[in-house]
């Protein structure tokens, strides 16, 4: 580091700047070290620290945070990733899948019924994704929004596409049945700001007799015939080998406590996600530049 760098430029610290940054003894970061109480990793023999990992570790011990400790249960609530739910399953992090939609998942995560939920909300006065005041979060002091990928959503059609759907207009049309999903849903709040756009009245569709609760839902519904074309992700497209037509590239996070980041839980997830059959897996799927994962991008 060169010397009157400032400490933030930094996205690793090392031991003495940490004792530095926290006004410690380096003995009492080693100790800290040694009981696994402050995020770290070893790169070579030498022990470097994550500034913001660091940064949301201080902030979880402030006396502020301590105000509710009632058990978070470990669930993963909110918006279903195909991708998200593998890493889920695949990294051992213990996680209970309970993915109902982004609103859902807001609700919960309010609650204290669930430690993550998943969001791609977008705000339309914004034009962008997951603004937690306009979510409802702006009150918790505590949250943290980490990013999970971006991600590409359009229409899921029938193999082939034999109505030969060729854009949102075509969804107007009377003998065209369109899946859809719960009104909380990002999907289903993302078609209606679509529709809006290009001056289409929601009114006017023919909807699938009943909503479809997630993603890998909607795409089955599409491939069992019981519609012709649904608002989703490419990766349920793919996975159930439907035509995709692209219409929307979206921000895709993770919403948690602040101390809840630090649970053996996520750490794992995270963790995980840092292999790299992850990334092959999120290649295989489609859709996904993942090139920002694990990124703070909101810290209150």
């Amino acid at each position: 580091m060169e010397r009157g760098e400032p400490l933030a430029t930094h996205a690793y610290l090392t031991t003495a700047e940490v004792a530095d940054y926290l006004r410690l003894k380096e003995r009492k970061i080693y100790d800290l070290v040694r009981q696994g109480e402050i995020p770290c990793v070893r790169v070579t023999g030498k022990l470097l620290f994550p500034r913001q990992s660091l940064d949301l570790w201080l902030m979880s011990h402030l006396e502020g945070d301590q105000a509710s400790r009632r058990p978070v249960p470990s669930v993963l609530a909110g918006s279903q990733d195909p991708l998200l739910e593998w890493a889920v399953r695949e990294s051992g992090s213990g996680l209970a899948l309970l993915c109902h939609g982004s609103g859902d998942g807001v609700r919960r995560l309010l609650g204290g019924d669930a430690m993550l939920a998943g969001l791609h909300l977008l705000d339309p006065e914004s034009g962008r994704y997951n603004e937690p005041a306009r979510l409802g979060l702006g009150g918790m002091r505590d949250l943290v929004m980490v990013r999970w990928a971006r991600r590409r959503q359009g229409l899921l059609l029938a193999p082939d596409n034999p109505l030969g759907i060729a854009g949102l207009a075509d969804l107007a049309h009377p003998e065209v049945r369109v899946a859809h999903r719960q009104p909380d849903a990002g999907a289903a709040r993302l078609l209606g700001l679509l529709l809006a756009r290009e001056g289409i009245d929601s009114e006017c569709l023919t909807l699938a007799g009943h909503p479809s609760l997630s993603e890998d839902d909607l795409a089955l519904s599409i491939r069992q015939g019981e519609a012709d074309v649904g608002l989703g992700v490419e990766a349920a497209a793919r996975r159930q080998g439907l035509a995709f037509l692209p219409l929307q590239e979206e921000s895709f996070d993770l919403a948690l406590r602040r101390r809840s980041y630090f649970e053996p839980p996520i750490q794992r997830l995270l963790a995980f996600a840092r292999e790299p059959r992850f990334a092959e897996r999120a290649e295989a799927l489609g859709g996904y530049d993942i090139g920002e994962l694990g990124r703070v991008v909101f810290n209150a």
